[in-house]
């Protein structure tokens, strides 16, 4: 069973950074592509950031290309979202999610994942 932890979030104003983190434990995890959504209150959850299972693909939203950058620690079993610029539009829960099928390059599809994280909030002040 996959389990996905994350860490990180906190109450920031706007312009700081924050990095979040998400271990994995129960599958192997470097051949798995990781995604990290989040969901504002009163809103669908929408796609953040998604990395390939080797690292070398990654694909951002519009909204956040260019501010925030994913990364993997594959010895650490761990995905990252480093956020910077943070502004308050940023205000969310923020959940990892790991793709269902093996050396996948990392989807925008929620419904490509099928392990989730509890989320981590992330509070931008104005």
């Amino acid at each position: 069973q996959v389990q996905l932890v994350e860490s990180g979030g906190g109450l920031v104003q706007a312009g700081d950074s924050l990095r979040l983190a998400c271990e994995a434990s129960g599958r192997t995890f470097t051949a798995y592509a990781m995604g990290w959504f989040r969901q504002a209150p009163g809103k669908e959850r929408e796609f953040v950031a998604a990395i390939s299972w080797s690292g070398r693909t990654t694909n951002y939203a519009q909204s956040v290309k260019g501010r925030f950058t994913i990364s993997r620690e594959n010895a650490k079993n761990t995905v990252y979202l480093q956020m910077n610029s943070l502004n308050p539009g940023d205000t969310a829960v923020y959940y990892c999610a790991q793709n269902k099928r093996p050396y996948g390059a990392g989807s925008m599809g929620q419904y490509d994942y099928d392990s989730w994280g509890q989320g981590t909030q992330v509070t931008v002040s104005s």
